[in-house]
């Protein structure tokens, strides 16, 4: 499906990179696969981003911003062990039924102040749920670390298909679930 030139903005020419990189994957991303998405010549994408660096950054911050939107939506009106299973429960959904476009997300400080800006907003959610649990901020930093380091692994190694196993995969996600809802106490006693 291409996106009418007359149409062709920003946020079209991101929307067309995402449609490039769920087919095919991050190593796909070029600006010709985008304007090819697009049905215009490559040249015209520099009306609307300003080259490949740029358009990667405005990926992962929305890709940061739909998985925030649904990390908050599974966090909304609850506290304590129930909000951090939902949040669990949404940030795998999300990376797994997305794995291609999840594989933008930088794991480490981007430099580019939107990128930092929507990795900020998620970190913000994941604060939230963990200072539900009354925990310190230098706790809640650690307890978010572990918490992202599971959630990050885990998904990771499902999309990849490293479990091979016969053994079911919810089950296991749910023992994951189980043992990080127990951080939080005993982050309070390791502090």
């Amino acid at each position: 499906m291409s996106v009418p030139r007359a149409g062709l903005t920003p946020a079209a020419v991101v929307d067309a990179a995402l449609r490039v990189v769920d087919r095919a994957g991050p190593a796909s991303l070029t600006l010709a696969a985008v304007a090819a998405e697009c049905g215009v010549a490559t040249p015209s994408l520099y009306k609307h981003v300003a080259g490949l660096p740029e358009l990667r950054s405005l990926l992962a911050a929305r890709v940061l911003d739909d998985l925030t939107a649904a990390a908050t939506s599974a966090v909304l009106g609850r506290s304590g062990d129930e909000a951090l299973e939902s949040l669990m429960r949404a940030y795998h959904a999300y990376a797994t039924d997305n794995a291609r476009r999840y594989a933008l997300v930088p794991q480490r400080p981007d430099p580019d102040p939107s990128v930092a800006s929507a990795a900020q907003r998620l970190v913000a959610v994941i604060f939230a749920v963990f200072k539900a649990y009354d925990l310190t901020d230098a706790q809640v930093v650690h307890a978010t670390r572990v918490l992202r380091a599971a959630m990050h692994g885990f998904a990771t190694l499902v999309s990849e298909g490293g479990f091979q196993m016969s053994e079911d995969l919810a089950t296991t996600h749910a023992v994951l679930t189980a043992t990080l809802k127990s951080l939080p106490p005993a982050a309070r006693a390791t502090a």
